[in-house]
């Protein structure tokens, strides 16, 4: 059994990481995508949701217009991700969630320009880290916002403009302070959880 990583936030949110070993009847299902590693990874996720909570009714689970899934009934928040042969998933009986994994790849600078805010383009040239390199710190600041994606879960948002980080990560895992921007203008104040493990960035997000 291939649990690669496993935490419980709290009495009722709880996250896991597996890593994707096993053949797609392992973890029962059913799915109409093409893709083998896409099909073995969105199988996995779904596993997830019940090994973290059993009485998770996966059956009930639907799309939302803005693609994210949910339950209709509100007894279960949840999130996943997946990267390479991993899946993630976060789940809450009283919290909004979100949840990222991402491989640590040089291909994070080229897409840098997309996601970071200037304040946050500043502050990486200041706070130079003893531990992380520039690209792993980049995969993490694009991990948060991809969690914080995750956690508003209905689109259309500017990953530069709406998101910004308060602090840049310096060592393997911490906590950092984040704003999110509603295109109304309210914000909220967001403690953005992340953890550096080889060459994968895992980051999750709560809030009642």
């Amino acid at each position: 059994m291939p649990l690669f990583y496993q935490q419980n936030i709290n009495d009722t949110t709880r996250l896991a990481v597996w890593q994707l070993a096993e053949e797609e009847s392992f973890f029962g299902g059913f799915t109409d995508i093409v893709h083998p590693q896409k099909r073995l990874q969105h199988l996995g996720g779904r596993y997830l949701l019940g090994y973290l909570f059993p009485s998770f009714d996966k059956a009930a689970i639907a799309i939302a217009a803005s693609k994210k899934p949910f339950l209709p009934d509100g007894s279960h928040q949840f999130s996943i991700s997946h990267c390479t042969q991993y899946a993630a998933a976060l789940v809450s009986t009283s919290s909004r969630v979100g949840i990222d994994i991402e491989a640590i790849t040089e291909r994070v600078h080229k897409i840098q320009h997309k996601f970071l805010h200037p304040q946050e383009q500043a502050a990486l040239q200041t706070n130079i880290s003893d531990t992380l390199n520039l690209t792993t710190q980049l995969t993490i600041l694009w991990s948060c916002k991809e969690a914080i994606f995750k956690w508003w879960g209905t689109g259309n948002i500017d990953f530069s403009a709406q998101m910004i980080l308060e602090q840049m990560p310096l060592a393997q895992d911490g906590i950092l302070p984040a704003r999110f921007i509603e295109k109304s203008g309210t914000e909220h104040a967001l403690s953005l959880h992340y953890k550096v493990m080889d060459q994968l960035c895992l980051v999750w997000v709560c809030s009642e």
